[in-house]
């Protein structure tokens, strides 16, 4: 963990999310606000306005969206927004606002670029995504740069199978795990295999079968978990304009500890904002553009405009939802969940080498909830000055032993070089991810937690891992060939059983891993799209002058006579 920490500080570092997000505004600009065309022309594409029945792919475009989706709005729209909240403070919900609104212009344009570079060889099953724009773009340059091409191409797919694993399968599986052993008692190594069979029963089928379940799934999923989130903020109506004013304030300003809330400047909120709003949408990292490219389309530039939707949809509209949720719940700031009692806290106890912990503490006289062995907790403590958040204020954890005697917290330790001293007057349960989130909901509507944070989370990770399998399974076709398909497919419904495990002890450790994968893929994505970003633009500002001109209507009578091609742009550029 500590070796993906120090990867992590690199990958994620301030000037990395400053430059991601100067090439979101570049290509924001650069396109002229694209994101007024994914909202109105996207639309009409999704409808069918401009389907051709004999254009190639493999599925429709709404299909191609709702498998985009399936992987977009996932555990990151749940999970994601609570840790953002929770490490950074409600203005990290600010920066998840403005990169999303970026990261649509960053969405169409690589996936205009993956169009512009896919494999038609199988018309019936096209291969597209970074990796093919590495090494076909590349080739156009001369015969030496083939080879750059193919090992950029290569590395792609690398960082792509690092994140199917981290994000697309571990983060995933984890938390749906987590948050079943916390609501019903069902042992996480049970929910793994659940899981497991579940999404084998699915991608064993392909792109065709992921495309039309996701099609019946993230429809019915973002509806109903956005209309609960709907109706827990109409009931606080009264209360919204205040978390918003909270939600700019906080953006610009440091946030006071409050409660669970350690505290932290206006930096961690934008870094852990981009961070999760990043994960969430998956903007620019050069994922989304696999599953474009098996839509039935013959103009590229169709289909990026249509993906420019996503991060509306799923930042926008779905993270929004759930950061009001947290922020009017107040279950981001809560008062402590277990007071210390007449004893008071624990004592803090030398460790050694600079470390600090706490003497156990018997929980028989303050639990107020049924204890389980492997919960967790955390006390709030001062000691050195949090780098990051310029803060005093550490969360030290602890998890549940069931002894002979009851349940006791065996604290861990953390490294100060001034002493620690405990601030808080009790201890919290390590709500973690999606966990927060409906203990949100439960503290906004009684019982809506339990009801539905636990299923919804059940959809939306299914779906994700189905989608992302299909996504590791495209850079396994590109590294080592289609005959590897088979065994890659078990071995990732293996990787859920694995991840199934209490791997993840603390929010920071769910955080670095469920963001390492995104790190790696933007790290090698962008350049791509920086290098042949100026082919998309003239792809697509010829394709909005045709648009304009009144040149792409169909005719009404498409359905039953599709209208014979004309001449039209079919190489990039």
């Amino acid at each position: 963990m500590s070796v993906l920490q120090a990867i992590s500080a690199v990958l994620w570092h301030d000037y990395v999310l400053f430059t991601l997000l100067g090439v979101g505004i570049l290509f924001t600009l650069w396109s002229g606000f694209g994101q007024y065309r994914a909202l109105t022309h996207g639309v009409a594409v999704i409808a069918g306005r401009y389907d051709r029945r004999d254009d190639p792919g493999a599925i429709s475009h709404f299909q191609a969206l709702s498998a985009a989706l399936s992987a977009t709005v996932g555990l990151g729209n749940i999970a994601g927004v609570a840790i953002a909240i929770s490490l950074g403070g409600p203005g990290a919900v600010f920066w998840m606002w403005v990169t999303g609104f970026v990261g649509m212009a960053l969405k169409m344009t690589e996936v205009t670029q993956a169009m512009l570079y896919r494999n038609l060889n199988d018309p019936d099953n096209p291969h597209g995504g970074a990796m093919w724009v590495a090494k076909k773009g590349f080739a156009r340059f001369g015969p030496g740069w083939a080879k750059v091409g193919t090992a950029v191409g290569g590395l792609f797919c690398v960082t792509l199978l690092v994140s199917t694993v981290t994000g697309g399968n571990m983060f995933q599986a984890w938390n749906v795990a987590d948050i079943t052993r916390e609501y019903f008692g069902v042992p996480i190594l049970a929910s793994g295999v659940v899981q497991m069979v579940l999404v084998g029963l699915v991608i064993i089928g392909g792109i065709k079968r992921i495309g039309s379940v996701a099609g019946k799934i993230v429809p019915f999923m973002c509806g109903f978990y956005i209309l609960a989130g709907i109706y827990v903020i109409a009931t606080n109506a009264a209360a919204v304009p205040e978390a918003l004013r909270l939600v700019f304030y906080s953006a610009f300003n440091p946030t006071e500890a409050q409660g669970a809330f350690v505290g932290g400047v206006a930096g961690w909120a934008f870094l852990r904002g981009m961070q999760r709003a990043l994960f969430s949408s998956e903007s620019g990292q050069g994922s989304a553009p696999i599953a474009h490219s098996a839509a039935r389309t013959d103009e590229p530039v169709s289909e990026g405009v249509v993906a420019g939707l996503e991060p509306f949809v799923d930042t926008l509209c779905v993270c929004t939802v759930t950061a009001l949720v947290i922020l009017l719940s107040g279950a981001w700031n809560r008062p402590v969940d277990v007071p210390f009692g007449v004893a008071g806290a624990p004592a803090v106890i030398a460790a050694g080498d600079g470390a600090w912990t706490l003497e156990p503490l018997a929980l028989e006289a303050q639990a107020g909830e049924p204890w389980s062995a492997g919960d967790q907790v955390f006390a709030v403590v001062t000691g050195d000055r949090h780098e990051g958040r310029d803060s005093l204020r550490h969360r030290l954890t602890g998890e549940v032993a069931l002894t002979p005697s009851g349940p006791r917290v065996q604290w861990a330790s953390i490294a100060s070089a001034a002493p620690v001293e405990v601030v808080s007057t009790g201890i919290y349960r390590a709500y973690k991810g999606a966990t927060l989130t409906a203990k949100a909901f439960d503290r906004a509507v009684p019982g809506l937690g339990f009801l539905l944070v636990p299923a919804v989370a059940w959809l939306f990770a299914l779906s994700t891992m189905i989608s992302w399998s299909y996504y590791g399974e495209q850079g396994i076709i590109y590294l080592f060939g289609s005959r590897w398909v088979m065994p890659y497919r078990w071995v990732y419904c293996l990787l859920i059983l694995a991840a199934s495990s209490p791997l993840i002890r603390t929010e920071a450790e769910l955080d670095v891993v469920s963001t390492l994968g995104t790190g790696v893929m933007l790290a090698v994505n962008i350049p791509i799209m920086l290098v042949f970003g100026a082919q998309a633009m003239r792809a697509y500002h010829a394709y909005m002058r045709r648009l304009d001109a009144g040149e792409l209507e169909p005719p009404p009578s498409q359905a039953l006579h599709p209208r014979r091609k004309g001449p039209r742009e079919r190489h990039p550029g």
